[in-house]
């Protein structure tokens, strides 16, 4: 799982990092760098399932381009970036992972790449106690700017065994499925599989009112949530339809006695979304369609269903987690991202703006939260944990944290960082 997120000379950062816990909440004014900080992972992502770096960038048929393409990757006015995440394979392995990238013209060649694994020693209750020292398992030679291959050296116990390799991907993907020796194996899955396992939703409600068909995977915006549900094996469907049904019923006025999805047509292809709502007192009650929900009921639903479908160690990121979603039900969403995220070992990543849903995690949630801020001197993005700024205790003893926030306390200008 990834633990840490680190970026240097990305976008509007110079140099910052983002500590990932279970559940782990960015929060910032408009423009001061959380969409930024999530594109590196949604990068990271592409990059790992085999996306060419120009093309994880500039999108192509089945992806959408970043914000700001391949010319606004690199802080101006520089043209290499670099994008870092460690990754906790067990209590005592960590391996990190860092890839540098180059602009050229318009197009993003790899200008380095390292993987290097920690071992820590155990202390008396199994748990990690400190470093017990570390390896290279992958670096790169330097390159010219117009070579199209890059040496990378793999761990050999002495100067690394040499391999040349294509500078258009990561040399991580393109290890995959050659022959290693087992601490490379292991930390290239290890790496892989933590980056291929992040995802980032961004449900769309207009997307997820019509038919959809029956699928594996939910997409980023959720419109096949009805073919998701509906696929499923019986018993794993009527367990993820009640836990919806559980948290559904405590979003409106009047009760939801049902959220199901059910196969629809002659060919029993597609699936349609439906709910039960109680509304009298006598007779069956009404079923109601995705068409007829409400936008905040369905992107609830649509998190809700991520979490519940994620494998475990996965890393779900949502931005503008609370969109759509009365303030009254800040609380509601902040205990299902707690508590299911937990059962099911999805770690959780999300941004908001809403004072409502910052008061609800109260002081105890303080350790999780991290403040993205321009930094009035030189215009670069930065990423603070909210414990660290100075004046906390002296702020929270005037208010709440999304009193706070509102009133634009935890802005640079506003606190001693």
């Amino acid at each position: 799982m990834i633990t840490e997120l680190k970026l240097e000379n990305w976008k509007s950062y110079e140099s910052a990092s983002i500590h990932i816990d279970p559940l782990s909440v960015l929060v910032g004014t408009n423009a001061s760098g959380k969409s930024n900080a999530l594109d590196a992972l949604r990068l990271l992502n592409r990059v790992a399932s085999g996306s060419m770096l120009t093309s994880a960038l500039k999108g192509d048929g089945t992806q959408a381009p970043l914000r700001g393409g391949v010319e606004w990757a690199a802080r101006q006015p520089g043209s290499v970036f670099a994008l870092s995440v460690v990754c906790r394979s067990d209590e005592l392995t960590d391996y990190e992972y860092r890839l540098e990238g180059k602009i050229t013209d318009s197009r993003c060649d790899l200008f380095s790449e390292k993987l290097t694994r920690t071992k820590f020693r155990a202390g008396k209750d199994g748990r990690r106690k400190s470093e017990a020292g570390h390896i290279q398992l992958l670096r790169t030679d330097a390159c010219t700017d117009d070579a199209p291959t890059i040496i990378a050296r793999l761990y050999n116990e002495k100067q690394g065994t040499p391999r040349q390799l294509s500078r258009a991907n990561s040399i991580l993907f393109q290890l995959m499925g050659q022959k290693l020796r087992q601490e490379i194996q292991d930390g290239v899955q290890a790496v892989i599989s933590s980056l291929r396992e992040i995802f980032i939703l961004d449900p769309i409600p207009s997307h997820m009112r019509g038919f959809s068909a029956l699928s594996e995977k939910l997409e980023s915006d959720a419109s096949n949530i009805a073919g998701v549900l509906a696929a499923l094996p019986k018993d794993k469907q009527q367990e993820i339809e009640a836990v919806l049904t559980q948290y559904a019923s405590q979003l409106p006025e009047r009760d939801i006695r049902r959220v199901y999805a059910e196969t629809v047509g002659k060919f029993q292809s597609d699936a349609m979304l439906y709910c039960e709502e109680h509304w009298l007192d006598a007779g069956p009650p009404p079923t109601v369609d995705a068409r007829g929900m409400s936008d905040g009921t369905l992107r609830f639903l649509a998190i809700l269903t991520a979490l519940l479908t994620r494998p475990r160690y996965s890393l779900l990121v949502i931005e503008e987690v609370d969109n759509g979603l009365h303030p009254s039900r800040a609380k509601l969403l902040l205990d299902m991202l707690k508590t299911v995220g937990a059962a099911r070992g999805v770690d959780v990543l999300v941004t908001t703006h809403n004072p409502a849903l910052l008061d609800a995690m109260g002081t105890q949630m303080v350790p999780f939260i991290t403040v993205a801020n321009h930094d009035p001197a030189t215009g670069d993005s930065v990423l603070t944990l909210l414990e660290d700024i100075a004046q906390l205790p002296k702020l929270l003893a005037q208010g709440s944290i999304g009193r706070l926030f509102g009133q634009g306390c935890f802005e640079l200008r506003g606190a001693t960082i």
